[in-house]
């Protein structure tokens, strides 16, 4: 994934946190940036994303528990789970918004 690449995936999960959770904090951290209900609680973490040489990935700290009929959550763990977002398109395609809304619903 080219810079070019990243920085419009980027730009275009920070535009759809403020539309889908505008209550949430962003804090860089591990790398990221995580997401939180409280600043500066990690215990409070929804999930974050991180980027990589080849992807952009957006982690949920409770992956697990989320509806995902299509398949895009990737990860085995206990509660984690991310998508790998590898082009602008990714985004919206693989349901990142909708992921996310899950996510804070479960409170």
């Amino acid at each position: 994934m080219d810079k070019s690449t990243q920085a419009e995936v980027v730009d275009a999960l920070e535009a759809m946190i403020a539309e889908v959770a505008p209550d949430l904090f962003a804090r860089a951290m591990y790398g990221g940036i995580i997401l939180e209900r409280e600043p500066g609680i990690a215990a409070t973490s929804v999930g974050g994303y991180f980027t990589y040489r080849a992807h952009v990935s957006f982690e949920f700290s409770q992956g697990a528990q989320l509806h995902d009929p299509g398949k895009h959550l990737e990860g085995k763990g206990k509660a984690r789970r991310h998508i790998k977002l590898r082009t602008l398109c990714d985004v919206s395609r693989k349901e990142v918004a909708g992921f996310l809304a899950q996510a804070v619903a479960l409170g």
